[in-house]
């Protein structure tokens, strides 16, 4: 089981979440710092509130804190704009990769085009029209039953090999 939670533990996958968790959580914290502190200071100059986190409605022994509602939700855009932005920034990067890579490999076919050498079409191998004579070894017209240079009958040797063959 452990060996197993090894194994899980350091998967490429997991390392990345970790790492972007930990990075987000920071972020997180500059975001709230930005918020806080920049942001809902400059709002509540224009609203006469000093701090929105005090706004409240008591009802009987309730308080509904919507002040802190409002920072959050401020908070929330801002975050989710940042993340639009760079998932927007890495988009770009990856269309202008893909783009050059495309480029490339036109490129690369154009070439591959020109050196291409083209498959010559086989020739059908013809028909033979010449034999070889089994007495002398001469090369004679397919067509022959008698060899012109020793004369032999061809059809009688084809006669003599059958009857061995059997």
């Amino acid at each position: 089981m452990w060996k197993e939670f090894k194994e899980f533990a350091t998967k490429g996958n997991v390392v990345d979440l970790a790492i972007g968790v930990i990075i987000g959580g920071g972020f997180q914290s500059i975001v709230k710092s930005l918020v806080n502190d920049v942001i809902m200071p400059i709002i509540s100059i224009f609203t006469g509130k000093i701090d929105f986190n005090d706004m409240l409605i008591t009802i009987g022994n309730s308080s509904i804190k919507y002040g802190s509602f409002i920072t959050n939700t401020v908070n929330f855009f801002i975050m989710a704009f940042c993340v639009f932005l760079l998932v927007k920034y890495v988009n770009k990067l990856n269309k202008t990769i893909e783009e050059k890579a495309k480029g490339i490999n036109q490129k690369l076919e154009k070439k591959h085009k020109f050196f291409k050498h083209k498959p010559q079409k086989e020739e059908p191998i013809p028909a033979p029209t010449t034999k070889i004579c089994p007495f002398c070894f001469s090369e004679i017209n397919i067509k022959a039953t008698k060899c012109p240079h020793c004369t032999s009958s061809l059809n009688e040797h084809k006669k003599n090999n059958k009857q061995t063959s059997k």
